[in-house]
């Protein structure tokens, strides 16, 4: 019996029992241990929300009697973060397409998704195409190019290939020991050790082109290391963080802002007046500008003075665009 078989037994027993239900009972009703029993309780409890009460004498749980007639299953048990993790998946298995290398492989993790989808709407069809995960600013990347960016990562095979700056349009040749991908706000990234450079790079997989796995093998940096210079400041320009900004967000904007995560090292409060500060560290100024801009005037940088003169100079350049 799985988790949701006994979910849906357990509150059929809870929700119709007039006295206390003993653990035992529930054991043998479930057919399970008494440790499973305590975690599908503290499970309904917990995130669904049911009115468990814990009775004593004897051991064993009913609902509240004044809130059990009012207590039903919510139809949809994922949290925000399973759920769009589960259609994403299945979402990326559906534009491999049909006949695809892969299409046949793929389709039983597709048939299991649906049937952990049918499970949350009581063993009836999941409706799909009634919720929409949907991506912003993808780039089109060469798929011979992932493959051997993705190949060379899991054979731990060094790399070769030209690499075409966006920033500067400047190409260059680059030798380095792949060391992960990331999958960063809709886009491929590939973290990789630069044998020229001495460095650790994060290289767009996009403005890749005839990348060569090579015979020698890469040279593997201590995940420790990846995580504190990818990892450590914000975004997918890391390196270690070279200041922290400060942020005001005003009354309007304030209680998006300090819902919103930024880096896992961010600091906030609401200030007397309802507006909110947010610290966080950074390397690269760039897209630190680029989220901090889009608040337009309800995101003020108090410091450090470099990054507030940086965003000054960017918004004197877009007003110069509209003037005359």
């Amino acid at each position: 019996m799985d988790r949701t078989e006994r979910i849906n037994l357990l509150h059929r027993n809870l929700s119709t029992a007039r006295y206390p239900v003993p653990v035992q009972r529930l054991m043998d009703e479930l057919q399970c241990s008494r440790a499973t029993v305590y975690r599908d309780i503290a499970f309904l409890r917990d995130v669904l929300r049911a009115p468990v009460e814990t009775t004593e004498e004897p051991a064993g749980f009913r609902y509240a009697l004044d809130e059990a007639e009012r207590f039903e299953l919510p139809g949809l048990w994922l949290s925000p973060d399973e759920l769009h993790a589960l259609l994403a998946t299945h979402q990326l298995l559906a534009q491999s397409g049909p006949g695809g290398f892969l299409a046949e492989a793929l389709e039983p993790i597709r048939d299991r998704i649906d049937e952990l989808l049918s499970e949350q709407a009581g063993g009836k069809r999941w409706p799909v195409e009634r919720i929409r995960v949907i991506t912003s600013g993808t780039r089109i990347t060469d798929q011979a190019t992932f493959r051997a960016v993705a190949g060379a990562v899991l054979q731990r095979r060094q790399l070769s290939f030209e690499y075409h700056a966006r920033s500067t349009g400047a190409t260059t040749r680059r030798q380095v020991s792949p060391q992960r991908l990331t999958h960063y706000r809709n886009n491929w990234y590939l973290d990789a050790w630069d044998h020229e450079r001495n460095a650790l790079r994060s290289f767009s997989v996009d403005r890749i082109a005839q990348a060569r796995a090579q015979q020698d093998t890469a040279t593997d940096v201590p995940e420790a290391d990846l995580d504190q210079h990818l990892s450590s400041s914000y975004g997918i320009f890391s390196g270690p963080p070279k200041a922290w900004a400060t942020i005001h967000f005003s009354p309007r904007a304030a209680r998006w802002a300090a819902e919103e995560r930024w880096h896992s090292q961010q600091q906030g409060q609401f200030l007397p007046d309802g507006s909110y500060e947010l610290r966080l560290p950074y390397s690269n100024s760039r897209e630190l500008l680029m989220d901090i801009l889009r608040h337009g005037p309800d995101a003020t940088i108090i410091e450090p003075v470099s990054l507030r003169s940086e965003a000054q100079i960017q918004l004197s350049l877009a007003l110069g665009n509209y003037s005359g």
